[in-house]
């Protein structure tokens, strides 16, 4: 199951304004209640609870923010791309304009991991960021992050 299985062009944001970290995941966890017409307070709880264990920042502008919820919906992927890179905590200290949100049913553990793996696998390519910071559409990026997120690797330099 590639990464466009779980994130289509309705997934997509583009531009989104976020002021800081904590207004970011409060507008993530609003539209992610909607989708899974669940509390926003659990999601965003969910969420602060695995930030206090470490930044979701990957580095490079990128961050990942990701939990498990109890119960069996089906898993919840949104791209962000910020109007405005903000502070993220991120080692790096680089600020982040591209946001992977990964809600994943607790009772369902088996394709979390992986799904977290090609995340990470479509955004690490530097070519591939430049792209997706450039994208014009919803569905421009859902292209990019399937080509991207493929097992057997970035695409040549030279495309």
């Amino acid at each position: 199951m590639g990464i466009t299985d779980r994130i289509s062009a309705t997934d997509v944001v583009l531009d989104l304004s976020a002021s800081n970290k904590r207004n970011l995941l409060e507008t993530l966890a609003t539209e992610a209640s909607r989708r899974l017409g669940r509390p926003q307070a659990e999601i965003l709880g969910a969420l602060q609870g695995r930030e206090a264990l470490g930044s979701t920042a990957l580095g490079r502008g990128v961050a990942l923010p990701h939990a498990r919820l109890a119960g069996n919906d089906l898993p919840v992927m949104i791209f962000a791309r910020l109007r405005r890179p903000i502070d993220y905590e991120a080692r790096d200290e680089e600020p982040v304009d591209l946001v992977i949100l990964v809600l994943w049913p607790e009772a369902s553990p088996e394709g979390f991991l992986p799904a977290l793996s090609e995340t990470c696998r479509a955004l690490r390519s530097p070519q591939a960021l430049r792209r997706l910071r450039a994208a014009t559409s919803a569905e421009e990026v859902v292209a990019l992050l399937e080509r991207y997120g493929q097992v057997d690797g970035d695409p040549p330099e030279g495309e």
